[in-house]
């Protein structure tokens, strides 16, 4: 039996093959070693559960939320989420199951059907003494409505790039009961940079 010998020199591929099997069989081969690192590249495109790219930011939908240790109700809870309306960043999908990390970097998993594509932010969350103006128009030129504080929680309408249209609630019986404008879009946690969508 005739078998194909392949040889390597200063990273060229030498094939030595008797027959055409043996040829494909040494070419199946070099390719593996080649390029097998790569497959796993190719294979994430976008075939994930859902259909939808990764990672992405959604929002949590229900005032109650489970986020356990792995995709399923047999594992154990980690964490609860007490409030509706956070944003989270989904980076992994299983089955009907979304592994997502949140602002502070915390991952877990939580159920497809316990969140929304309804898309909030905080502000600033890196900077405790951060000041971000809501403005009325987008641009720096613009009047400021009012300055919103680091984790201040927003509603997100759209992005352009460089501003993202916001709406804020005033937790304050002072002043009006919410606020709406455009803030820097990269001074949002719930957004990626050069993002736009609406």
């Amino acid at each position: 039996m005739n078998f194909p010998f392949v040889a390597i020199f200063n990273k060229s591929v030498v094939l030595k093959c008797p027959s055409a099997h043996h040829f494909l069989r040494a070419l199946a081969l070099v390719f593996t070693v080649s390029f097998g690192s790569l497959l796993p590249v190719f294979a994430q495109g976008n075939n994930n559960p859902s259909g939808f790219a990764l990672p992405r930011f959604v929002s949590v939908r229900a005032d109650k939320t489970n986020v356990r240790v792995g995709p399923g109700t047999q594992y154990e809870v980690a964490w609860i989420f007490v409030k509706s309306g956070l944003p989270v960043e989904i980076i992994q999908e299983f089955d009907t199951w979304r592994k997502i990390r949140d602002m502070d970097g915390t991952e877990g998993w939580v159920h497809k059907s316990l969140l929304t594509g309804r898309r909030t932010a905080y502000v600033a969350p890196w900077d405790a003494a951060a000041e971000i103006p809501l403005r009325a128009r987008n641009g720096a030129e613009a009047r400021v409505r009012a300055w919103l504080t680091s984790k201040y929680l927003v509603s997100v309408d759209n992005c352009d790039g460089r501003y993202c249209e916001v709406s804020a609630q005033n937790p304050s019986s002072e002043g009006r009961a919410s606020y709406s404008g455009f803030v820097e879009q990269t001074t949002l946690w719930g957004v990626y940079p050069n993002e736009n969508f609406n």
